[in-house]
């Protein structure tokens, strides 16, 4: 399972993946290194809404309590508000930031994708709120707006590219 979270401004990339006896746990703090964990299942119990477990020799008990990406984590006598997003989630909040495009000069994709169909070429003027391209990422067809009025100053991609997150589509300019 992978995610990623936000504590204090601070972000992080985690996957988890469980095997027969233990789960392997690597955590990315934004530009920093992964550091990768291992954690016993033989050292894990979990009852009602909390969990507990040990892991270096230290016990936790951690609580969990909270909603679509705002949660609270009670663990170590304190209580910590995170925001977590899982694919899913990292594609809702991409596409509703209009994937990176906003106010900016270019159009770059909220996650890695699939280009379905591009409706605009260099020199349209497109209105605000008019399709630009439809994007498959996590198998659902996503339409791909603008945000404001613009010329269209390039397309970097064609029909069937797969592109990576942060990926140019189309390059604007103003009208």
């Amino acid at each position: 399972m992978y995610f990623e979270a936000e504590m204090k401004g601070q972000k992080y990339k985690v996957d988890v993946t469980e095997q027969r006896h233990l789960w392997k746990v690597s955590i990315q703090a934004e530009g920093k290194e992964w550091k990768h964990y291992d954690i016993s299942k033989k050292d894990y119990k979990q009852a009602e809404e909390y969990i507990s477990f040990l892991f270096s020799g230290q016990s936790y008990l951690i609580d969990v309590i909270g909603q679509d990406t705002e949660y609270t984590v009670f663990t170590r006598n304190s209580f910590r508000a995170i925001k977590i997003f899982n694919d899913e989630m990292l594609l809702h909040e991409s596409l509703k930031k209009g994937g990176g495009f906003g106010g900016d000069a270019e159009l770059k994709s909220g996650m890695p994708g699939k280009v379905i169909e591009i409706f605009v070429k260099p020199g349209d003027v497109v209105a605000a709120n008019k399709p630009l391209l439809i994007m498959e990422a996590m198998k659902m067809e996503n339409e791909m707006r603008s945000t404001r009025d613009v010329k269209i100053k390039d397309v970097c991609v064609k029909q069937g590219d797969s592109v990576e997150s942060g990926a140019v589509l189309i390059k604007f300019e103003e009208p």
